[in-house]
């Protein structure tokens, strides 16, 4: 998920880059909720693995 956050965020920089504002706010903000997920689910892995010690 990590991964998918970072190439739509080289998306929005190259799409910035040559002009296209829209989609680079489109896809900025793909971009932030999938890294937002990503934490979420890694901070509920991380408290699951430390209760199951």
């Amino acid at each position: 998920m990590l991964y998918y956050a970072a190439v739509f965020f080289v998306i929005a920089l190259i799409a910035a880059v040559f002009g296209f504002g829209g989609i680079a706010a489109g896809a900025v903000e793909i971009a932030k909720i999938l890294f937002f997920v990503f934490l979420v689910i890694t901070v509920i892995t991380l408290v699951i693995g430390v209760i199951k010690r």
